[in-house]
């Protein structure tokens, strides 16, 4: 199966990798068939170990073979035109996180593959998919959210094979990013529209603790307090009735719904009685209740340039610009 050339003048390493190729092209090796040994591969074809594992990392890297524990290399894959593999963590799939994935994608080389998986906010299944991926990858893309702590797994990976995503912690500032400035986008967006703003009598943001960026919260207590607006921060929709003349500030699309579905049960419209603005622009935002103003970065770009600096290995911090758009709901 191993055939190795001297005259030819390709690396030993690079004849293993296209033997194995060969193979599996062939159909003489197809996903889940056992490879020979390193040992037995070294001896045969009087190699160094140290040539045979190159060979055999290299594969790995790729996705096309795997290693299991005390029992050898597999082949996991018969695509052999992979030639990196990127693991790319999220929090969850919404619609404009799905924009940005699309963009990355479209973006990269069509022979690099990009395997997906989500934490859902949760320590534990974040830790553990760090763990189980640790060494499978050329490249981590990861998506901390605001779980704390996250540098004690991510500092098991690479240093420079890994690149942070929207949030940007404290104990993760020594990694390439590209993120968003949550406290600057929310605190300078509320400014650019405080005339329309002021027009209503208390601001009420709605806040999720174990979901939203808390330097988002800092922006918005320093606009009201700049602003001297009265103001309240509530982690639920409340029972009680929507007042009017009260301006709500939702970053989660569940409530931008729950919030619209209470305003019509009240017989209230959209800026003559409450105020709506929302985070993250969508193509429903544009349209529904005439348009919802939002506070958005443009995750198109952040994928695009994300699938950028993993190309160029480009280990920088880039912040990614929001912007407010305003229409119908204030």
């Amino acid at each position: 199966m191993i055939e190795i050339r001297k005259e030819i003048g390709v690396p030993k390493y690079k004849q293993i990798i296209n033997s194995i190729e060969i193979a599996i092209l062939s159909g003489v090796l197809k996903k889940g068939d056992q490879l020979p040994s390193i040992n037995k591969i070294k001896s045969e074809n009087k190699l160094s170990r140290d040539t045979v594992l190159a060979a055999f990392n290299e594969l790995k890297n790729r996705g096309i073979i795997q290693s299991v524990v005390g029992k050898g290399y597999y082949v996991s894959s018969e695509n052999i035109k992979v030639q990196q593999k990127i693991f790319l963590l999220f929090d969850e799939l919404n619609s404009f996180k799905e924009d940005l994935y699309n963009s990355f994608l479209e973006n990269l080389d069509k022979n690099i593959q990009v395997d997906i998986f989500f934490h859902h906010f949760n320590e534990t299944i974040f830790n553990k998919l760090i763990h189980d991926n640790l060494g499978e990858y050329n490249y981590y893309v990861i998506m901390p959210a605001n779980l704390e702590k996250t540098s004690n797994s991510i500092q098991l990976l690479p240093k420079d094979k890994v690149y942070i995503l929207d949030q940007i912690h404290d104990d993760l500032l020594e990694y390439p990013a590209i993120y968003q400035n949550f406290e600057k986008a929310i605190f300078e967006n509320l400014m650019q529209a405080s005339e329309i703003v002021k027009k209503y009598d208390k601001l009420i943001f709605l806040f999720t603790d174990n979901k939203q960026p808390k330097t988002m919260l800092n922006g918005f207590k320093k606009y009201c307090e700049n602003e001297e607006i009265s103001f309240d921060i509530l982690n639920k929709i409340k029972d009680e009735p929507l007042k009017k003349r009260e301006l709500y500030i939702i970053p989660d699309d569940k409530d931008l719904l729950r919030i619209i579905k209470k305003m019509k049960s009240q017989d209230l419209t959209l800026t003559d009685d409450i105020g709506v603005i929302s985070f993250n622009d969508t193509l429903l935002k544009e349209i529904v209740e005439g348009g919802i103003t939002t506070i958005s970065t443009d995750f198109n770009e952040m994928g695009k340039r994300l699938a950028e600096m993993i190309i160029n290995k480009e280990h920088s911090k880039i912040e990614n610009p929001s912007k407010l758009i305003i229409r119908n709901s204030i």
